[in-house]
């Protein structure tokens, strides 16, 4: 079991109709995520290549940002807003979906980079899935 699972257990608000199996997985893609993008940027500014990165470094970076807001939005359950959580997976998803393409363009030449597309669709795909669940 993961530490995510395990706070989601022990908090005193039950999170509702949310499915927690698909909670606790969206929650540990973003933040996985999250930390790929941030080590996507970082080795992407240690290429020779790096004027060529440009547009994938902000990506990554746009990526992070939005990953970690939703990680922290969706570990929250007191006050629980569905539109906000909502609103915020689809924003996600969407991140994840531009960066993943970004990097897989760069993924034959840049290792970091194929790392970073299949970490992104992972959290595109476990946001769509926890969206679903949510109706």
């Amino acid at each position: 079991m993961t530490h995510v699972q395990s706070m989601l257990d022990a908090h005193p608000k039950d999170p509702g109709s949310v499915d927690r199996t698909k909670l606790a997985e969206c929650i540990q893609a973003c933040f996985d995520c999250a930390q790929t993008c941030t080590a996507c940027a970082d080795a992407c500014l240690s290429e020779d290549m790096v004027a060529e990165l440009t547009q994938c470094i902000r990506t990554n970076l746009d990526c992070v940002d939005i990953c970690a807001a939703t990680g922290k939005i969706l570990s929250r359950h007191t006050g629980h807003d569905a539109g906000l959580t909502r609103a915020v997976l689809e924003m996600c998803r969407i991140a994840c979906r531009a960066c993943a393409e970004e990097c897989a363009q760069h993924a034959s030449m840049h290792r970091h980079c194929e790392v970073c597309a299949e970490a992104c669709r992972q959290c595109e795909h476990a946001c769509s899935e926890l969206l679903a669940s949510l109706g």
